[in-house]
């Protein structure tokens, strides 16, 4: 095995100034050409060295003060949103009172990996995690870091995780009435809209929690006309949640800027005006410039298990 490994590194070692030599010969691939004018991107590596990359940059995030901060913020995100879902009365209640994210010891940065089995909490309450908007990992750092983020979130998660879901569904995705999460780094305005929309009441949004570009952001980005027009469930929601930005590191300036985790307090959902919910039009962008979305195929959703 350890024969192997060296021989791998050999070849990779020996192979990378060949492609150096050859790229001003002949036209960039259009992957390659992508990932050039792509910050943080990389040439296309074999399977291997990815994961090796991965678990890097999971090492890297883990002993960050970003990491450490950045997690107390979820955390107590998730905390909050969760307490206002505890049943009056009986095992719901007393199951959604167990989940809670905690940062693990000192000792245990040094070395990130699955939590043991005896750091579980038995009887928690499994909800959903749902990621959109992770790039090609295999070439961007800045991808493989994002994974990285949500791949120790989950390991530090004392509680019971459904498989991630990932998918073109271009963000219309509804809970189903189950607390879910979802993992949306820089992902294009009409995503977050579009996920609005399809769980635009009250009981359906005081279940969702949304990590991803600020909206207050959006709404000081955006011309009011332009964020009305073509993301009014974004522009109609501002006043119903709560917002909390991730905290900011020049390491991780360029892979978490502008991030920040929202959730959605019943008392603040109750407080819109009522007309608020009868606004239930499916958005469409016909006549949207910049339209930063993947349109939906006819594939299936996959599951990280």
């Amino acid at each position: 095995m350890a024969a192997a490994a060296a021989a791998a590194r050999e070849s990779w070692q020996a192979a990378s100034p060949r492609r150096r030599r050859s790229a001003a010969r002949r036209p960039k691939r259009r992957g390659a050409a992508a990932a050039a004018g792509t910050p943080g991107a990389e040439p296309e590596v074999e399977g291997g060295a990815v994961l090796r990359r991965i678990q890097e940059a999971k090492e890297d995030l883990v002993i960050s003060d970003f990491w450490s901060s950045a997690l107390e913020t979820v955390s107590s995100c998730l905390q909050k949103h969760l307490e206002q879902l505890r049943a009056p009365e009986g095992p719901l209640s007393e199951a959604l009172g167990h989940l809670h994210l905690d940062a693990p010891p000192v000792e245990a940065d040094a070395a990130p990996g699955p939590v043991p089995e005896e750091t579980l909490v038995p009887g928690t309450c499994c909800f959903k995690c749902v990621c959109y908007g992770v790039g090609n990992f295999a070439s961007c750092a800045i991808a493989r870091s994002q994974l990285a983020f949500l791949l120790l979130l989950l390991e530090r998660c004392q509680t019971c995780v459904h498989p991630v879901h990932v998918g073109p569904q271009e963000g219309k995705r509804s809970v189903c009435g189950e607390p879910t999460v979802f993992y949306m780094p820089h992902c294009g305005t009409a995503l977050y809209n579009n996920l609005l929309w399809r769980n635009w009441s009250v009981d359906a949004l005081s279940k969702v929690v949304i990590i991803g570009n600020s909206f207050r952001g959006l709404e000081e980005r955006l011309l009011t006309r332009i964020l009305h027009k073509h993301y009014p469930y974004v522009a109609k929601i501002l006043t119903g949640l709560e917002e909390v930005v991730f905290p900011q590191t020049p390491r991780y300036m360029d892979v978490f800027n502008d991030t920040s985790v929202h959730w959605f307090p019943v008392q603040k959902l109750t407080q819109l005006p009522t007309d608020t919910w009868a606004f239930q039009e499916e958005p469409d962008y016909q006549d949207c410039e910049d339209l930063e979305i993947i349109r939906k195929t006819t594939e299936e959703p996959r599951e990280l298990t």
